[in-house]
């Protein structure tokens, strides 16, 4: 996941400048088959390579001068035919004039269509060099710079330009581009692009871009992105765009996008994950298709109440009741719908549900225009009143938008009560999603509210818009297409510890996210069943849960990642016990999910266990990390506020927690990131959740000069093997065990754990 370089190696490395001088950026890379970047030996990074110090004058004093101004990439998917084009700038901000080698590794399997340079205002092309000299010269450049992240490229076919000259404070522009075949597993395709160019840029990168243009005869279904937050926009069943753009930024995860077609109404897809002597991990998608016809969307019952109490006054009530125009202007024509409002009494509109009407919505509408702020929060007269009208029929789907900002203070006002009521009152098909406004709210009693009746909590801090969030989310909960689902696995595999533990709803427009463990393997039946206008639907497809699977290790984080939510919620809303603490420290621990409560956790246990003599202070993870002890105080009182029931830190608690919970890609992995910064050597500012790594679908802690593999706390007393970086018994180890550069290309300092052998990799 994360990938961070480390400064007292980067010190080091050019502490004999006298002696060689080299110069490497990173540009770009690419992964064209099977998981992620991560797997290392399919990755293709062109860069440039400074083989003799440059002409006498100041230097920067880092083995990374060079800096990438923009990184600009377009995709043309067009079924499982890929052509990707590159634009990037290179700028030297020295005043070296640099001479350079531009290297770039060819993908297994890709065609080089246009590689040029420019040089002295013309364009270049590139020589071709065969796999074992550019192997050598990977090699050299290892040994010379006791820098291992080049090991990666060894046996590839390489690209090479000379570069001269790299003017003081000039630029270089490079564009590239290249054809591939995409391959697929169990039906699902793949297109991988690393952007992780953290360590290879001097400066943030002032723009990075990719857009991919996605083609398919077949009908798209599930697009899904594990490691980017991006924007789908689909243009019909055979069309889509997806972008991802940032500014200012350096990138530490690379781009991979997932999809697969399916014919039927409901596109289900299945990816695996199994390291060896470990229960399987996997990842289910469920989507409908983008065009859906009206008579499938489900009609749904809504009903929408509001606290229109006194601390709503203002700027809260006016965005309250425009979101709620919004949504009554884009009701589906078969829906029914109530509205509530509550304060110190509560008051139905309507006194049940009613159709969707050209007069229904005008008399709504007037209703909402007229609501104002007064009174206090009796949110058990409001809730009977909602839970009331959708009894009855539940051949639809029962939604309820349940919106305060306030703790209740009229009428019952004991959260056991309050949640009583509702597991009483809701019926199976009812669904109540929390709005919670401002820092002034009960938020167990909410998200409990919520978890009780399958429903989703959301929360609007002060200064953002409560129109804005509220009309989103309505724009997705509109269409249903299925309810009540339930996912069922055949013979020959157990599934278990699934997230999320309660199936949401389907959505036309979404697609349901499952990530869960197995045992067993083979062939096996996959089914989803859910009810569309009170009518059961089932969907079969014929999936494979391997015996061993490497690819696809994105998996295992993400579901840790939800996991870790759900457990922490367990926390938050019940109670802490060992077992539960427990399972969160090893789970973050081992896939290194950082967050100020699990960090508290981790440091404590590793602190513990040391003072116990239970665990060498050489095989801590992330209790070694420089900067722990210096936050240690801050995360204790972030993990002791997260239980808190209402107020700032409680707000903020619920949020991380749900995030993680339902956490699709790495950037919903690492919670509170933001409260994990600390002063490091030289007041150098670092964060610690950019302390660690996630290689080969485990964590990697940068503890001082070490990377420590959070595996070795399984390698009980065995002594580890020593071996010096760069010496005999490295490119030994290499040769004889090629997964092992995964491991070696963290830097010269590494701890790991390999085929039940510990091994240290030292200067």
């Amino acid at each position: 996941m994360k990938k961070s370089p480390s400064a007292a190696n980067g010190g080091k490395m050019f502490k004999n400048r006298q002696n060689f001088l080299v110069s490497i950026l990173m540009v770009f890379s690419l992964t064209i088959a099977g998981g992620f970047a991560l797997a290392g030996s399919l990755s293709a990074d062109g860069f440039i390579i400074v083989p003799r110090p440059p002409a006498p004058g100041p230097w920067p004093g880092t083995p990374f001068p060079l800096e990438v101004k923009y990184h600009r990439v377009e995709v043309e998917i067009n079924g499982q035919a890929a052509k990707t084009f590159i634009d990037q700038e290179f700028y030297n901000p020295t005043n070296n004039r640099l001479e350079g080698i531009y290297f770039f590794p060819v993908p297994e399997g890709a065609v080089i269509n246009n590689f040029s340079m420019e040089i002295d205002g013309k364009m270049t092309t590139a020589e071709l060099l065969d796999a074992e000299k550019a192997r050598s010269i990977y090699e050299d450049i290892v040994r010379r710079m006791k820098d291992p992240a080049l090991l990666e490229y060894s046996g590839r076919n390489a690209f090479k330009v000379r570069i001269f000259p790299i003017e003081p404070f000039g630029r270089k522009r490079t564009r590239i581009s290249y054809t591939q075949v995409l391959r697929s597993d169990s039906g699902v395709f793949n297109y991988t692009y690393p952007l992780n160019t953290e360590k290879f840029s001097a400066k943030p990168l002032e723009e990075v871009s990719l857009r991919v243009n996605l083609k398919s005869k077949g009908n798209l279904k599930n697009i899904f992105s594990p490691t980017h937050q991006v924007e789908v926009r689909r243009r019909s069943n055979h069309e889509a765009v997806i972008g991802f753009e940032e500014k200012n930024v350096k990138p530490d995860n690379d781009f991979s996008l997932y999809w697969n077609t399916d014919e039927g109404k409901v596109g289900l897809s299945l990816l695996t994950y199994r390291p060896v002597g470990e229960d399987g991990f996997f990842f289910l998608a469920a989507a409908p298709d983008f065009q859906v016809g009206a008579k499938e969307i489900t009609a749904k019952d809504i009903t929408f109440v509001l606290d229109t109490s006194g601390s709503m006054a203002g700027k809260k009530l006016e965005q309250a009741k425009r979101a709620l125009l919004f949504c009554l202007e884009n009701l589906n024509a078969g829906d029914r719908f109530e509205l509530v409002r509550f304060a110190t009494e509560s008051e139905n509109l309507f006194g049940k549900l009613e159709p969707v009407s050209p007069g229904n919505v005008s008399r709504a509408k007037e209703f909402v225009s007229k609501l104002k702020p007064i009174g206090g929060t009796n949110i058990e007269e409001a809730l009977a009143g909602a839970l009331k009208v959708n009894q009855g029929e539940n051949k639809r789907p029962g939604f309820i938008i349940f919106l305060t900002d306030g703790k209740p203070t009229i009428g019952a006002t004991n959260e056991e009560t309050l949640i009583g009521k509702v597991r009483r009152e809701a019926s199976g098909g009812i669904r109540v999603f929390t709005f919670g406004v401002g820092d002034d709210v009960n938020t167990h009693l909410l998200d409990r509210i919520s978890e009780a009746t399958r429903g989703l909590r959301f929360y609007v801090r002060p200064g953002e818009d409560l129109e804005v969030k509220l009309s989103n989310f309505y724009e997705k909960i509109k269409s249903p297409v299925l309810v009540d689902l339930k996912v069922k696995f055949g013979s020959g595999v157990r599934i278990q510890k699934l997230h999320p533990d309660n199936l949401p709803d389907l959505f036309q427009g979404d697609q349901l996210v499952l990530f869960g463990r197995y045992t067993g393997s083979g062939e096996t039946t996959l089914t989803l069943s859910g009810f569309s206008e009170g009518k059961k639907s089932v969907f079969e497809c014929r999936v494979i849960f391997p015996e061993r699977n490497p690819e696809n290790d994105f998996i295992a984080s993400l579901w840790a990642a939800q996991r870790i939510g759900y457990l922490l919620d367990e926390i938050r809303l019940r109670g802490e016990s060992l077992e539960l603490k427990d399972e969160v420290i090893d789970l973050a621990r081992r896939y290194g999910i950082i967050t100020p409560y699990t960090s508290y956790l981790i440091i404590e246990d590793e602190k513990d266990k040391v003072q116990r003599r239970e665990l060498p202070e050489d095989r801590q993870t992330l209790n070694a990390v420089p900067g722990a002890p210096a936050l240690e105080g801050r995360v204790r009182a972030d993990y002791e506020a997260m239980r808190q029931k209402s107020g700032s830190a409680s707000v903020t608690a619920s949020k991380e927690v749900s995030a993680l919970k339902s956490a699709r890609n790495y950037g919903e992995i690492n919670q509170g990131a933001d409260r994990l910064g600390y002063s490091g050597p030289a007041g150098i500012r670092q964060n610690l959740a950019n302390q660690v790594q996630n290689v080969a679908g485990r964590a990697f802690y940068q503890t001082g000069n070490f990377w420590v593999d959070s595996k070795v706390q399984t390698a009980g007393k065995q002594q580890a093997k020593r071996i010096q970086a760069g010496g005999p018994e490295y490119f030994q180890l290499l040769k004889d065990q090629p997964e092992s550069a995964r491991f070696l290309a963290l830097g010269q300092n590494v701890r790991f754990l390999l085929r039940g052998q510990l091994y240290e990799i030292h200067e």
